[in-house]
């Protein structure tokens, strides 16, 4: 995988993204790329033309196959982001931004709950 291309995305997005492939020191070299034929909305244009992307890395038997966007670069840049967020949790899980935002969601959920206890006491709970 070559990241010099254009990927018609902002630079500093790329630059990010550049400097956690650094941190977490993935060889891009590994990263097998393909690219399918796409489905679902967006006619023609999607089932037409290869633009959903998939990839793999070997050395932690990870895949990621992206078809967000009509547009093959964006979707390129998207998989290389899905798959460095992928690699980061597998990696370093305490610096992972994905694992940080699950714990706030998890912190949120069981605030509502003992809310919701205190205001219902009588209500029957969910198991734990």
């Amino acid at each position: 995988m070559n990241l010099n291309e254009n990927f018609d995305v902002s630079p500093g997005k790329i630059a990010e993204l550049k400097s956690r492939i650094v941190r977490l020191g993935v060889d891009v070299g590994l990263i097998e790329e393909s690219f399918i034929k796409g489905g679902g909305k967006g006619g023609q244009k999607i089932n037409k033309t290869a633009n959903c992307v998939a990839l793999y890395y070997p050395p932690l038997d990870l895949r990621v196959r992206v078809q967000r966007e009509r547009r093959r670069t964006i979707n390129r840049f998207l998989a290389l982001r899905e798959l460095v967020d992928q690699i980061e949790m597998k990696v370093s899980p305490g610096t992972s931004r994905r694992f940080q935002e699950i714990g706030r969601i998890r912190k949120r959920k069981s605030r509502r709950q003992e809310r919701a206890a205190e205001k219902y006491p009588e209500a029957p709970r969910l198991a734990d």
